[in-house]
């Protein structure tokens, strides 16, 4: 489409659910809205129960703090918008506004990828070499860890987005999506863009790369959990993982859905809904795993509310 009439595109119109009545819209704000607050304030009391609590003060938490700070980082870039624009019918976006929401998408993504890799290295660590893990998950070697997650989102971002938004757009200026993402604002490009294509394909190929890591490190964690002898032993640390287990599920399995999905299978509203589950479901659901899975802590945040109240605090463990 090269050699075309094209004007200078100074803003972007998010088609979101338009096409929806508007009672539906009205749902969905209230629906969003919910989960938009109970993933800020859950992953927000993470952050915090983790910091105040000392005996939360461990290579666990502070993959989980970071973890939780992306997911609030994911719900400001993506889900304000979308909201704004349910509400107020605030449809528009301009220009720079996009290739700053594409920006910080595909970086919050790929630093989340990574950072489920160092979570599962931890993991490896603690039920593949007990003895060894306060040596090898020091203070130091979790800090270069999380380090080595974010910072491949940056690069990986900073190309993806610059690319993306040298080419020149047409008239069209409709995204047809609840967000800038690239596959919807790469339509409304006018110029050959089967080299980019090609370089987004293996680049998600290489973030994906990632879940294959996770899936091999959990492959050895399960035969090191079945030759553990003690029953109890066992069911401690399936229950240790299962929580991870079921994060990792949840953002690998929606993320290669949405990308992967052969053309014909690709409709606009399918991939709507696959987005939305990893922009929106599964930020909110993380905290909910985490919490009501691990004893330590619900113990934290139980003892955080009492001690607000001025009430008195019982561990759960010792609850009948």
């Amino acid at each position: 489409m090269a050699g075309g009439n094209w004007t200078r595109v100074s803003e972007f119109i998010l088609m979101s659910f338009s096409s929806r009545p508007t009672e539906i819209q009205s749902l969905l704000f209230l629906m969003f809205l919910i989960i938009y607050l109970v993933t800020l304030v859950g992953n927000s009391l993470i952050i915090l129960v983790t910091l105040a609590d000392l005996v939360l003060h461990s290579p666990m938490y502070f993959f989980l703090r970071n973890l939780a700070f992306l997911e609030i980082g994911f719900n400001l870039a993506i889900v304000s918008k979308m909201l704004r624009t349910l509400l107020a019918q605030e449809t528009t976006i301009s220009f720079h506004g996009c290739a700053a929401q594409m920006y910080f998408f595909f970086f919050f993504e790929v630093a989340e990828c990574f950072l489920l890799v160092a979570m599962s290295y931890d993991h490896f660590i603690a039920i593949c070499n007990p003895l060894h893990y306060p040596v090898i998950m020091n203070q130091r070697t979790c800090a270069k860890l999380a380090a080595a997650s974010w910072f491949p989102g940056f690069p990986v971002a900073t190309v993806q987005t610059t690319w993306h938004f040298s080419f020149p757009f047409c008239s069209t200026n409709k995204v047809n999506h609840f967000f800038c993402d690239s596959p919807p604002v790469l339509r409304l490009v006018w110029a050959d863009t089967a080299l980019f294509e090609i370089y987004a394909i293996i680049g998600t190929i290489l973030v994906m790369i990632p879940c294959l890591l996770i899936l091999c490190s959990y492959t050895r964690i399960a035969a090191a959990i079945l030759k553990i002898p003690s029953a109890r032993g066992k069911q401690k640390a399936f229950s240790t993982c299962f929580s991870y287990l079921l994060v990792v599920s949840l953002f690998c399995v929606s993320s290669c859905l949405t990308y992967f999905r052969p053309k014909s299978n690709n409709s606009t509203d399918s991939k709507k809904l696959l987005s939305l589950f990893y922009t929106v479901v599964t930020p909110m659901v993380n905290p909910l795993i985490y919490s009501l899975r691990n004893k330590e802590l619900k113990n934290a945040l139980c003892w955080t509310f009492h001690k607000t109240l001025g009430l008195r605090f019982y561990p759960i463990d010792t609850m009948k």
